[in-house]
């Protein structure tokens, strides 16, 4: 009886956010473009012109936006709609995040960088993600972080993806919960946030017959925020770094994870952190599996 409640919730929240699951023999092909058709008729960009990325590269929003004050519902309502869509679409979850940062008193200049959401959905109604058929059940995780990137607290955005096999399954995109002094801090901070996820992951996935074989990868691309764990002796420059965040250490000396240093031009987590060129954009987006229906 709890396994059948189960499935039927699961049943109903697919219906309610338009998932949509197309399974092949080799593959399961993910959506929601039913669900994305709606957003855009309520918010009137069914004819509305498609661009190629969700957001100008050069954009730097503030909370004193320009322009006239819009009713803050109506911005709640459209990031709401939104924040759903990135069940399918993790290519838009780093700009719905930056959005909803200024849902309580937005601008028309807030609204204009929603709209342009609007319009690069438009032009990937029949985007998702595909999951093919693979034998590589090794977990991997990907982190990164925009430094200092919100420009009314300067807080940093702690970003992270999960893959499986040749696509990501689980991502998250949010501002820190504390102001970082450095780059290195910022990074380590969020390879922190990224080890507890890695953790249980690893006990879920024990429970579900997968026991992952020696430690989990995390792919950081910042040497310093490496070093952290390594050295028992904090330098000067570290010693600030709340308690909290050396629980990274005891995962690294039990092999349950393990840091390593990945390029900034190959970090797949990088897509979360900021708005990109679109050649960057691309790429990235489908390294997390993201491809329209085939």
């Amino acid at each position: 009886m709890a396994r059948e409640f189960e499935m039927t919730n699961i049943g109903l929240m697919s219906y309610y956010l338009g998932i949509e699951v197309r399974q092949r023999e080799d593959d399961i092909f993910i959506s929601q473009d039913a669900y994305a058709k709606v957003i855009l008729k309520r918010y009137g960009m069914v004819y509305c012109k498609p661009v190629k990325t969700p957001v100008e590269c050069e954009v730097k929003l503030s909370k004193h936006g320009e322009g006239d004050k819009i009713h803050p519902t109506f911005s709640k309502s459209l990031v709401g709609s939104l924040r759903y869509l990135t069940c399918t679409r993790p290519d838009i979850l780093f700009d719905v995040g930056l959005m909803s940062r200024y849902m309580e008193a937005p601008t028309t200049s807030h609204l204009k960088v929603a709209k342009k959401i609007l319009r690069y959905i438009k032009g990937t109604l029949d985007y998702g993600i595909m999951y093919s058929s693979s034998q590589d059940f090794k977990l991997v995780g990907y982190c990164d972080s925009d430094w200092a990137g919100d420009k009314d607290d300067r807080k940093s955005t702690t970003e992270f993806v999960f893959f499986m096999g040749n696509s990501a399954f689980t991502w998250n995109s949010k501002k820190q919960p504390i102001v970082t002094m450095s780059t290195c801090e910022a990074e380590y901070v969020v390879a922190t946030s990224c080890v507890c996820h890695a953790i249980w992951l690893r006990s879920l996935l024990m429970e579900l017959y997968q026991t992952q074989d020696g430690p989990t990868k995390i792919l950081v691309d910042n040497k310093s925020a490496l070093d952290l764990p390594k050295n028992l002796v904090f330098h000067e420059r570290s010693n600030h770094i709340d308690t909290k965040y050396n629980f990274i250490r005891e995962c690294v000396s039990k092999k349950e994870v393990e840091l390593e240093y990945m390029k900034s031009q190959d970090q797949v987590a990088d897509i979360f952190t900021k708005p990109l060129k679109i050649n960057v954009f691309h790429k990235l987006w489908m390294s997390l599996g993201v491809m329209n229906q085939v």
